[in-house]
């Protein structure tokens, strides 16, 4: 493994377990906090939520580890062997599809869909409490797992390399 992948790849399990720690925290008690809310509070705590989210520290780590998760496994596919490939092709994989896919599929479409109603509204209130807080935190609970999973197999991966390597 290159230098420059081997340290990127490093660089890439604390990314995979800050954004599975930021999910975390929506799946463990932030989405708890606001279903206790009345439905106009936490709706309308969620849209402004979805608005700020788009700052350029969450996305930046998240975007940028959807292609930093393409590189793993292009760079597993092609350049290493053996259960050392798998498992940092397996981490980028899981990134890819448990977070950044459930992300654009499933989590996505239910922002935008909270984004255009009015908190005040009984339909809102509807929507929040019997799809959006079930639905969004299921799928949020996914995307956690998938980060977990992706940083273990990614750092089991780079410790067997480093087990690998002459001394």
């Amino acid at each position: 493994m290159s230098p420059l992948v081997f340290y990127l790849a490093h660089a890439t399990v604390l990314g995979y377990a800050l954004v599975g720690g930021v999910f975390l925290a929506f799946s463990d008690f932030i989405m708890r906090a606001l279903s206790l809310t009345s439905g106009q509070g936490g709706a309308e705590a969620m849209q402004v939520i979805n608005r700020e989210v788009f700052r350029w520290v969450f996305m930046t780590l998240f975007l940028g580890l959807a292609a930093v998760s393409l590189v793993l496994v292009v760079h597993a596919a092609f350049w290493l062997d053996g259960a050392l490939a798998m498992a940092i092709a397996a981490a980028g994989i899981v990134y890819l599809l448990g977070c950044f896919a459930v992300t654009v599929v499933f989590n996505v479409p239910m922002n935008e869909a909270l984004a255009g109603m009015d908190p005040t509204q009984d339909a809102t209130r509807s929507y929040w409490t019997g799809t959006y807080l079930p639905r969004w935190t299921f799928w949020n609970t996914v995307r956690t797992i998938a980060c977990g999973l992706a940083a273990t197999l990614l750092l089991f991966g780079l410790t067997a390399l480093s087990r690998a390597q002459p001394t």
